[in-house]
């Protein structure tokens, strides 16, 4: 381990220890509840669409505990929160939801979390993939996450517009016009010749597809080096990062630069007021989905869309592009019933319901192997066999290593690079360059 790396290293265990100090003393002189009081509410923090409306509703009524549901719509405005709930002790949801590229940096200070492995019922950590379970474990064993989903890629599409434009408009048509980013931008540039609009929707949108199409490094090695190991700390050079040299965020990147200069971007920032519009007003006709964005594409869009949407395969081949656990932070007054509902919302039958309402895709094989799961299609996206289009490619997801600061990484310093290339405030190479400069400050840890 470099010195700086140990230091950044002593420098979180030191932030993390006043963390839980700080929840601590904040904690000192509340109320606590009698050993085994029941609650008579529990709060579930999520964000984005997760499915679970019906759910709390069913266990509501045979528990006799309200449910509240606080949704979140983007990750980095929840991380914040949750990053502020455990550092004053207090407001944190009963059961919150945990998300592939952040769980590493909760992970770093276990004594926010409850070991769910307690409450776990016998083999229940057989019943998952088995290196979705893994990933919801701290490198002692304790388990802090129920796994959720996985982000088994597609790409969501307006047939509608397609249509219009006098282009192939069914599925199988449409999936066999794009099988690489290169055949991609050619419909795109067909597209435009007959709208007059970009494609899609947003540069981000196309990168994150790139970026889980790939094994390998991302911004961090194995070891959670931000910077190759065999250069000494005063010789690193940006170009000594692990992301400048990462085959995936390389291919990523480019990829969304031959997207811009081809002009078939509409550039609404994803997650934007004008990206959440777009979708209703038809700004865009394409956005890459993992399973989990059907839920957001259908709140989007509105009632008023159903049946114009429709679902094709992703270019350049299957990939998993996010994913969640139910973890109960140590706050929770009522730890044990928390815990029970984050089974609940985590078993086969409750994933499944959740993958109709919103499309989380399980990750419980129970779940995966029901005629109930398997032959589903989506009534929104005009009866598409989502269930086929997405599960099928679960048993070729590959896991990705992402180091602790990954989120941050991502979207304050990568995205937020790509978002001033699309915006014209920075050529490719400043872009690049701005990359590079921010990746260390975001994420070291």
């Amino acid at each position: 381990m470099s010195v700086t790396k140990r230091r950044l290293r002593q420098a979180a265990a030191v932030a993390l220890v006043a963390v839980t100090a700080l929840g601590a003393a904040a904690a000192c002189g509340e109320a606590k509840p009698e050993a085994g009081a029941k609650p008579d509410k529990l709060i579930v923090d999520t964000f984005g669409e997760f499915g679970y409306e019906d759910l709390v509703k069913q266990y509501e009524t045979a528990n006799n505990i309200k449910i509240e549901l606080r949704k979140t719509g983007d990750l980095g405005d929840y991380r914040n929160k949750l990053v502020r709930y455990l550092a004053t002790g207090k407001g944190a949801g009963d059961v919150v939801a945990l998300e592939e590229g952040i769980i590493n940096e909760f992970k770093l200070n276990p004594a926010n979390w409850v070991d769910l492995g307690q409450y776990a019922s016998a083999g229940k950590s057989g019943e998952y993939l088995s290196w979705k379970w893994e990933l919801g474990k701290t490198t002692d064993g304790k388990v802090i996450g129920f796994p959720t989903d996985v982000g088994s890629l597609a790409a969501c599409y307006r047939r509608d517009l397609f249509e219009q434009a006098g282009m192939p408009f069914e599925r199988d048509a449409v999936s066999a016009s794009w099988p690489t980013w290169d055949k991609f931008i050619e419909v795109g540039l067909q597209y435009k010749a007959k709208t007059g609009k970009g494609m899609v929707d947003s540069l981000t949108s196309v990168t994150n597809a790139v970026l889980f199409q790939h094994t390998g490094d991302l911004f961090y090695d194995k070891d959670d080096n931000l910077y190759n190991p065999a250069v000494k700390p005063a010789d690193r050079k940006p170009t000594d990062l692990i992301a400048a040299n990462s085959p995936a965020v390389k291919a990523a990147w480019d990829t969304s630069v031959k997207i811009h200069n081809a002009g078939i971007a509409a550039k609404t920032a994803t997650w934007s007021p004008e990206w959440s519009a777009g979708f209703k007003q038809g700004t865009f006709a394409v956005t890459m989905c993992p399973s989990w964005m059907l839920g957001i594409v259908k709140a989007n869009s509105g009632d008023a869309n159903s049946g114009k949407w429709d679902v094709a395969a992703v270019p350049g081949g299957s990939g998993n592009w996010g994913g969640s656990w139910l973890a109960v932070p140590a706050q929770s007054k009522y730890q044990s019933e928390a815990a029970k509902l984050a089974d609940f919302l985590t078993n086969a039958t409750s994933q499944v319901t959740a993958f109709k309402k919103s499309g989380p895709l399980p990750t419980n094989k129970t779940a995966l192997a029901s005629t109930d799961f398997t032959g589903y299609t989506n009534p929104y996206f005009n009866n598409a066999p989502t269930a086929k289009v997405f599960g099928e490619s679960v048993k070729n997801i590959q896991p990705v290593h992402l180091g602790p600061r990954h989120g941050s990484v991502k979207e304050k310093a990568f995205e937020a690079a790509l978002n001033a290339l699309m915006s014209g405030q920075l050529n490719a190479d400043e872009a690049w360059a701005k990359f590079l400069n921010d990746v260390p400050s975001q994420g070291a840890f």
